[in-house]
């Protein structure tokens, strides 16, 4: 067979297949064309999930009459003025979004520039280009696709349901009103629910705002400021608290230069700093601002322009996970406002109760609807009964009957000492496991584990960091016998550990001596502890690529955990109190090392509220 030259329309098809991969890619291109020229309000209206319809309208500069006729011609664009593909300064450079778009749909564009007294048109169908003609139009530019891939019926299959497709729409729309604030941005259609952004001011703050109404109203409560510059870098956002987050990564957002991007190595670079305080399975919820020389990033690695290279990739992702950690170190004592919340949720009655209750003379007892719906009121005046379900723990309710420690009302001057903290002072000890603390302006209910290990865990990474962690000696060193693979990770891995304050020796097939452990950590379960650090080195793997001190830090995670007071310990009032005090000199106090939140907090009017006094 011979070579031939493909004719110039299925070019354009083949080219329309790379970037219009779906109606949100399209959406995107021509969204990118609207921010780049300038517009203040952008609406975007979609049906059939964008297949049937596409409308973006602006506001910008809008195109005379022979650029808009050269606008849908191959590799035609106005964002290159010096042909420099080593700095771009706009969203869209290629060249290829119009025609390829005219190439597999019905593209109908008006516009007019602020000096013309009219506008212009065109039509491109399936790629055939029509003239350009006279029309009227508002300043801006109007375009329209229809019947999306009717000259490519085969796309059509791959397409998902109109609802996934609207939904896959909005989420472009949303990037990119995160992307650039001081935009207005509306989006209307079927299967989606309408939403304006209004713009907002330049700025931190109106940022802030912007990221609240996209990303949800508790986020504005949740989120860190983030704001570093080194070495010609900028990186300006928030990111939420490590105990604010969500089952997924879409709400991870990063703009590079203004563009949008979903790129490996900065997605990696958040796992990396919230590694430590956010369990594996969970995300963060962020939007952060990376500017920096565009000769030092290319935008130029995907047909889509989803993806960046950078020219240093090790010191951005360094930047970036430095200025995360330093966020989360400044910010981690504070726990996430929906602690709070759910408590409170958990706390409401099941049933509708009104505020002010109003108690009628009644000749039959009311179904209890709370906490309390085991208990049933004796009938005859006799000793109170219960219902089943607690009745077979009628012996343990005398355990109950007084909290594990109170403060008495005589204990004034201690009161007022702890009162002003920012935790409070400890008031009670529940189940022997939440330490109930009284603050000014309401309550802490503290979980005693998981604040202790958190504890525990900063205070041995101070230790490797100063000058190592401190080794106990074993009197009778203990034999721990393990999976045979296990015990060959935790010996290939010795000299690490011993700087941990794990000394372990072989000690035969599948089993290991251990001499010393960490001081900390004296007293624990010995055997539990070697098999969690066996646990970890298994699921970093042996010679990992992630740098040492995330290894470590993850052995050290793990062995903290045997180190710290454990659930149904009973502890006097000076200990709770010195466990608050403790968190609150301690970075990273307000979540464990697995991301779950230490403590809750409750104000006394949410309190109040409960009761109806408010």
């Amino acid at each position: 067979m011979h070579v031939r030259r493909l004719d110039p329309i299925l070019v354009d098809r083949i080219a329309a297949g790379e970037v219009v991969e779906r109606p949100a890619a399209a959406v995107k291109e021509l969204v990118e064309n609207a921010v780049d020229a300038g517009a203040g309000s952008i609406e975007i209206a979609v049906e059939a999930g964008g297949r049937r319809l596409i409308r973006i309208v602006d506001d910008g500069r809008g195109m005379t009459p022979e650029d808009l006729e050269l606008a849908v011609e191959r590799h035609a664009t106005s964002k290159l003025p010096d042909g420099d593909l080593f700095s771009i300064n706009t969203l869209g450079f290629r060249g290829e979004a119009l025609p390829s778009i005219g190439a597999v749909a019905r593209l109908s564009i008006v516009t007019r520039t602020a000096e013309a007294e009219t506008g212009s048109a065109i039509v491109v169908e399936a790629g055939v280009k029509g003239p350009v003609r006279p029309a009227p139009a508002p300043k801006g530019t109007r375009v329209e696709v229809t019947d999306l891939f009717s000259a490519t019926p085969a796309r059509l299959k791959f397409l998902k349901s109109d609802r996934s497709e609207a939904q896959a729409v909005a989420e472009i729309v949303k990037r990119l009103a995160i992307a650039h604030p001081t935009i207005r941005f509306t989006l209307s259609g079927e299967h989606i629910t309408a939403f304006t952004y209004p713009p907002e001011e330049p700025g931190e703050h109106g940022f802030l705002r912007r990221l609240s109404r996209v990303l949800g109203a508790e986020f504005h409560e949740n989120a860190m400021s983030i704001g570093v510059e080194r070495e010609g870098v900028r990186l300006t956002g928030f990111a939420s608290l490590p105990t604010y987050h969500r089952g997924t990564g879409t709400a991870v957002h990063f703009v590079v230069n203004g563009r949008p991007v979903r790129d490996k190595l900065l997605l990696g670079a958040v796992r990396g700093a919230y590694a430590d305080v956010m369990a594996s399975d969970r995300h963060p919820v962020l939007a952060v601002m990376i500017d920096l020389d565009p000769r030092a990033v290319d935008v130029n690695v995907h047909p889509a322009k989803t993806e960046v290279r950078f020219r240093d990739p090790a010191f951005v992702r360094g930047f970036v996970v430095g200025a995360l950690k330093e966020a989360i170190t400044r910010y981690a004592f504070r726990a996430s406002s929906t602690g709070g919340t759910r408590t409170l949720e958990s706390l409401r009655p099941q049933g509708a109760m009104p505020l002010r209750p109003a108690y009628p003379h009644r000749t039959h007892a009311i179904r209890p609807t709370s906490a309390f719906a085991n208990w049933q009121a004796p009938l005859d005046g006799s000793e109170r009964s219960y219902a089943s379900g607690l009745a077979e723990r009628q012996g343990n309710l005398s355990d109950l009957a007084a909290p594990s420690a109170d403060s008495r009302a005589n204990l004034q001057e201690a009161q007022s000492e702890t009162d002003e903290a920012p935790l409070g002072a400890a008031r009670a000890q529940l189940h022997g496991t939440y330490i109930v603390a009284q603050t000014q302006d309401g309550i802490v209910i503290v979980d005693q584990h998981a604040a202790h290990e958190r504890l525990v865990y900063e205070r041995l990474k101070r230790e490797r960091a100063a000058s190592g962690i401190g080794r106990q000696l074993l009197l009778i060193p203990e034999v721990v016998e393990l999976d045979p693979l296990d015990a060959d990770r935790v010996l290939a891995e010795a000299s690490a550990l011993e700087s941990l304050g794990l000394v372990v020796e072989p000690f035969g097939h599948g089993a290991l001596l251990v001499r010393e452990v960490p001081s900390a950590l004296a007293g624990g379960r010995i055997k539990a502890l070697v098999q969690d650090v066996a646990d970890a080195l298994a699921e970093w793997g042996q010679g990992a690529s992630n740098p040492l001190e995330e290894r470590l830090d993850a052995v050290l995670s793990r062995m903290s955990c045997h180190g710290s007071i454990r659930a149904g310990r009973r502890m006097r009032p000076e200990e709770m109190n010195a466990l608050l005090r403790e968190m609150e000199a301690t970075p990273l106090s307000g979540q464990c090392n697995h991301g779950r939140p230490t403590y809750v907090e409750l104000k006394l009017t949410d309190i109040e509220r409960l009761f109806g006094r408010r």
